[in-house]
């Protein structure tokens, strides 16, 4: 194979063969292709696209380049959920624990946050003890134990997205969307899934900010894992506001626990309820029947906290202990009365990741108790003077910066008009 004639196929908007795909993913996995020759493929790639068996045949040869879990062996069906990331996107913590509680496994690999979007890892870690890294068959006798487990990805699994993905990141090609649909659906291959439910945001606060382009990467991913035998369904839900009312590594946590207590921001347990009976149903199990509990009496119940308690205690972690909060806070208060008609996600997540709740690069450490909390949520009222934001933080240095990236990120209507938005767009499968 020759790598320049791959490079002139794609540029000149030509299909690559199956042939050609596994070599190029497994050579550039090994060093034989250069750094520079796989930016200039990914380019070609983001300007002329793939169609369905080259998205396909590439997902399976990065799939094909590390590890496969399996997890066949377990009494119980499996099932997992995949969010493309937004803010104040805390829904697996109350979600994996809630499906376990109603009889499906959950084999959670997780991520950690970069940039304006949150990581779950990172919110998980802010609870004392708890660790992310386990082996494989530390994974598998956590999810026998508990019926769910949320950890790191292995260094086995799908390498070669490992490697591309950090090329894509400083190559301007990270928005291609077979790219990130092979991305995403060779890792959730890798762990050995046996049903996925895609939870695809729109909006400001997520990657895709459109519903045309966010149904499009919907339709390719439930595609690839369909035809690769796993049962695959995406929800496409709303991110032009933040989910919830806490925006921070701790705060999420605990949010997440009070939604696991019976309590918790609507949209928060909305959300949950609705990926928690899709994930259920692509497993096989009927919630509200057959025996089978419904996941909004799991949160009612108290048998969702309880599976949250043992999850975190399986993997080192202290549910009962306090979570971390910054040293230093500030408010910003409401500049007028009236109905806030609109929050912006993505201004609020960079709030956030000023306050030190994000970070930059993937080596940068987070600070666990800092964020945001948000007062009023679209369609609520609010009066001038009263308090809009807290800001939370571990240096008082933040708080300016923090609150340069607020303004402008709320309306606040005198009239009290607010048409409220769908949380979930559409359905494809």
């Amino acid at each position: 194979m020759d790598v320049i004639e791959i490079i002139r196929a794609k540029r000149d908007g030509g299909e690559l063969t199956p042939g050609q795909i596994d070599w190029v993913i497994d050579a550039y996995t090994r060093g034989a292709v250069a750094e520079e020759q796989m930016s200039a493929l990914a380019m070609a790639v983001f300007l002329r696209g793939m169609n369905r068996a080259e998205v396909g045949r590439w997902t399976e040869a990065m799939l094909a380049s590390g590890d496969r879990l399996d997890f066949s062996g377990l009494d119980r069906p499996t099932t997992d959920k995949h969010s493309t990331g937004g803010v104040g996107d805390k829904i697996t913590l109350p979600l994996t624990p809630t499906v376990a509680a109603c009889g499906a496994a959950v084999p959670q690999l997780s991520g950690r946050g970069l940039g304006h979007t949150g990581g779950t890892l990172d919110k998980l870690e802010s609870i004392p003890g708890w660790r992310a890294s386990l082996t494989a068959e530390e994974m598998r006798g956590v999810l026998e134990a508990t019926g769910g487990v949320i950890c790191a990805a292995g260094t086995g699994l799908a390498p070669a997205d490992r490697k591309l993905y950090a090329l894509r990141d400083v190559t301007g090609t990270v928005e291609s969307i077979p790219l990130i649909a092979a991305s995403i659906m060779s890792k959730k291959l890798a762990e050995g899934t046996g049903a996925l439910v895609l939870d695809v945001k729109v909006g400001s606060g997520a990657f895709m900010k459109d519903a045309g382009s966010a149904r499009e990467l919907a339709r390719t991913m439930v595609d690839i894992g369909n035809d690769h035998g796993v049962r695959t369904v995406a929800l496409l839900t709303d991110m032009e506001a933040p989910l919830g009312r806490q925006v921070g590594n701790a705060l999420e946590v605990a949010e997440a626990v009070e939604v696991l207590s019976g309590g918790g921001p609507a949209d928060v347990v909305e959300l949950t309820v609705a990926l928690a009976r899709e994930m259920l149903a692509a497993a096989g199990l009927t919630p509200g029947g057959n025996g089978v509990k419904d996941p909004a009496e799991a949160l009612r119940d108290g048998s969702a906290l309880a599976s949250w308690k043992r999850l975190i205690r399986a993997q080192g972690g202290d549910p009962d202990a306090p979570l971390p909060v910054a040293a230093e806070r500030r408010t910003v208060l409401a500049p007028a009365s009236g109905t806030v008609t609109r929050l912006d996600a993505y201004q609020v997540g960079l709030a956030a990741w000023r306050l030190g709740a994000g970070r930059a690069r993937k080596e940068d450490a987070v600070s666990f108790g800092a964020g945001v909390t948000l007062h009023a949520k679209p369609g609520e009222r609010v009066q001038a003077g009263e308090p809009l934001f807290t800001l939370h933080a571990d240096e008082e240095a933040r708080f300016e910066r923090a609150a340069q990236a607020l303004e402008g990120a709320f309306g606040i209507d005198q009239d009290g008009r607010h048409e409220a938005a769908p949380l979930v767009i559409d359905r494809i499968a």
